[in-house]
């Protein structure tokens, strides 16, 4: 056996990820071992070992490694923006928790709100057996927020339809009636042809606490606060409010 031999390919091995090759590149063949995060090799004939990542026989090894570095680039760059879009999510789920009165409380009632749209079919489901709807009607996205209200923030979901926004808590609040208490969830409807304004505001004291200001041509205004996922909530409350301008 040639001692080159053991690195050839075998019609019924596979490479290995997660095997790394020492050396920086020993040739063998008419390949070349080169070591990134994981091994890359080329033995007698062209070998995937990454999805997006491959080595072919016979070229140059500068070429090869020229491209070991123009795919690793881009990934680098791919997983720097991922990693921003990760901070940015936890800094937002943090922030919504920070929201309501109780830290405890508020992650508590995030998995029973979990565990509700699990059980009852998804958001489209609760949102058609929590609001009137026409036929036509579809539902676009779901944002866990608070609502602001004069007894404190209120945790629940922002609904956005073809029709409306509207807002519903995640569980029933108190409130008296003569000398009764009653109970009841908190909604808001809002049709997009009443839309006037959408505002994103940031806190000066605080840049992590992010509002948005929902104005209706009667000129009443509603604070969300606390978004899971605060950009795409602001990118298409305003696209729903300038597709009714229009």
């Amino acid at each position: 056996m040639v001692a080159n031999d053991r690195w050839r390919c075998k019609p019924w091995l596979k490479c290995k990820p997660w095997l790394r090759m020492t050396g920086g590149g020993a040739s063998h063949g008419c390949g070349r071992l080169v070591e990134v995060q994981a091994m890359v090799a080329c033995c007698g004939r062209p070998m995937v070992v990454q999805p997006w990542l491959w080595t072919a026989c016979g070229g140059a090894a500068v070429d090869t490694v020229d491209s070991v570095k123009d795919v690793l680039g881009k990934w680098g760059k791919k997983a720097a923006e991922a990693t921003k879009k990760g901070q940015d999510l936890a800094g937002n789920v943090w922030q919504h928790l920070k929201t309501g009165p109780s830290f405890a409380d508020a992650a508590v009632g995030r998995i029973a709100q979990g565990t509700k749209v699990l059980a009852e079919g998804g958001y489209e489901k609760i949102f058609r057996q929590t609001f009137e709807t026409v036929p036509e009607e579809q539902l676009l996205k779901s944002y866990a927020c608070y609502l602001s209200t004069s007894a404190g923030p209120v945790m629940g979901v922002c609904y956005l339809s073809t029709a409306k926004l509207a807002f519903s808590s995640d569980n029933p609040l108190s409130y008296k009636v003569g000398d009764e208490t009653q109970w009841s969830y908190y909604k808001v409807v809002i049709p997009l042809h009443q839309l006037k304004a959408v505002n994103p505001s940031t806190s000066k004291v605080n840049a992590a606490e992010k509002y948005i200001q929902i104005i209706s041509v009667d000129n009443h205004e509603f604070w969300f606060m606390g978004f899971v996922n605060y950009d795409s909530a602001v990118k298409h409350l305003q696209g729903a409010l300038q597709s009714h301008q229009l």
